[in-house]
Order: C-alpha cells, then sequence, then structure tokens
C-alpha cells in the first residue's frame, strides 16, 4: 500500500540549505584569515625592502627558508614540544588552582576579603620581576612554569569570583524557597553560568601565559626550547631564525587559541 502526502502545507526540512549557508560561511572566513595574512605579507616584503638589511629586517623569503631548514632537524620539534611541554603544565597548575580559589573566594566573603588584596599584588607584579624572581628560586628547566602559572592563576581566579558574584541572587532565593538541594543548584545553576567565564579567562590566560613561557626560556636558558634557540640565534645575528622561531611560536598559539574557542563554543551550546 502507498501512502501519498497531498497537504500542501507540509515542508521538507531544508537540511541540505543550512549545510550549504555554513560551507559557504566558513569558505568567507577562511578566505578573510588568507585576505589578511596576504596583507601582512605585503607589509612585512615592503618594510624589508624599505630598511634593506636582512640583519636588521630580513625579508620573508629568508625568513621562510630559515623555517624550511628547520623543518629538516630534529631539535625544532623537540624543542617545540618541550616549550609546549612547559606552557601546558604552568596553564594547567594556574587553572586548577585559579578555580578552586576562585570558588573559595567567590562563596566565602571573608575569605575573598583576605585574598583579594594578595591577588591585587599578585596580577600587578612585572612579568619581568617574576621572571627574575624565578630564575633565583627554580632550575632553569622550571622557570618558564612558574612565570606562566604566576601570570595565569590571577586571570582564572578572578574570573571565577566575578562569575559567582555576577549570578542574579533572586534565581537562588528561589532555589532556597523550592528547597531545591545544594548539589542540584551547584550543577545546574552556578555550574552553566560560570563555564563561559572559565572558558574566556583560560583563552586569555594561556595566550598570556604562552608569551611569558618563551620571555622566561630567553632569560633562564634551558637546555631545550624555543625561547633557548631565539635567544642563539639573536647571538650569532641570524635574525631571519629568530623571525622563523618567532613565528613558529606565533602559530602554535593561534593554534591552541582555536582549539579553546571550539571548546567554548561547545559549552555555549551546552548551556543553551
Amino acid at each position: 500500500m502507498k501512502i501519498f502526502i497531498t497537504n500542501k502545507n507540509f515542508k521538507i526540512p531544508k537540511t541540505n540549505k543550512y549545510l550549504n549557508e555554513n560551507k559557504i560561511k566558513a569558505i568567507k572566513n577562511f578566505s578573510y584569515t588568507i585576505l589578511s595574512f596576504c596583507i601582512l605579507l605585503v607589509i612585512w616584503k615592503i618594510l624589508s625592502l624599505i630598511v634593506n638589511s636582512e640583519i636588521i629586517f630580513p625579508s620573508p623569503e629568508k625568513t621562510f627558508i630559515a623555517f624550511i631548514n628547520f623543518l629538516k632537524l630534529k631539535i625544532f620539534y623537540v624543542s617545540i614540544l618541550s616549550t609546549i611541554y612547559r606552557g601546558l603544565i604552568g596553564f594547567l597548575i594556574s587553572f586548577i588552582l585559579g578555580i578552586s580559589f576562585g570558588f573559595l573566594a567567590g562563596f566565602n566573603n571573608v575569605f575573598y576579603k583576605i585574598f583579594e588584596p594578595i591577588l591585587v599584588t599578585i596580577r600587578s607584579t612585572p612579568v619581568i620581576t617574576i621572571i627574575l624572581i624565578a630564575l633565583i628560586w627554580f632550575k632553569a628547566e622550571n622557570v618558564p612554569i612558574f612565570s606562566s602559572f604566576l601570570i595565569s592563576f590571577p586571570i582564572i581566579c578572578a574570573n571565577v569570583i566575578e562569575g559567582i558574584k555576577n549570578i542574579d541572587i533572586k534565581i537562588i532565593q528561589m532555589a532556597k524557597i523550592y528547597k531545591i538541594s545544594k548539589k542540584r543548584v551547584f550543577f545546574e545553576i552556578y555550574i552553566p553560568h560560570i563555564l563561559p567565564f572559565i572558558v574566556s579567562a583560560s583563552s586569555t590566560a594561556f595566550g598570556i601565559g604562552w608569551k611569558v613561557v618563551v620571555a622566561a626560556e630567553v632569560l633562564s636558558q634551558p637546555r631545550i626550547a624555543i625561547g633557548t634557540n631565539l635567544q642563539n640565534a639573536k647571538i650569532y645575528l641570524k635574525i631571519n631564525e629568530v623571525f622563523a622561531w618567532t613565528l613558529t611560536a606565533i602559530f602554535l598559539a593561534y593554534l591552541f587559541e582555536k582549539i579553546i574557542r571550539v571548546i567554548e563554543k561547545r559549552i555555549i551550546y551546552w548551556k543553551r
């Protein structure tokens, strides 16, 4: 037996249309990224021609050749992995402690008043001071980790506190009136509200922390690191290699930023 749909108001969902729109949007965004990259490349080339000195400002071609040569060396990949390791360890420590102290300060007003001046002091301390103190206290391998932690910690902690403080008190009062359990209040009210603050803080903290890790490596000179290679290239006046290592660090930061943004989109979707 065959069934025929005669209702003229019946419409087939236009799934393909929405998929095509998303693809077109993705292609446009990618095109804008490529255009931006090309503009930067042209500006770079023009500046290199104006300066006309490979020692002071190398051209894109010389930098690209240096980067291609790096790809043939094992030390290039080991240095990248070593720096990523230090960056991730510093970030994870700051993430765990930042969330922990953030929740304590957010829920306990007495602890917040005691802890706030400490947080402000850490946040106001110059980066170079933190690195120099770390050079005195720790081995070269651990200086970037400590520096990254101390820079990222107040950012994450302050955002968690802000997320807790910004929750509508009326929603919490209503939950108390209807005698909703504290566990449900925490996981169904507090967590969904605070998550965007945590993701935003993580993106900012990792971006700043990554720069601090490389800067700390330049000063502390661990055996294998992006920062160490940057310093060595500068000493021997291989400025094209300095640019190549810098572009590598920028690309890695961009990659991690994209990963965090993907996580953020998934969290926002889950929250909705």
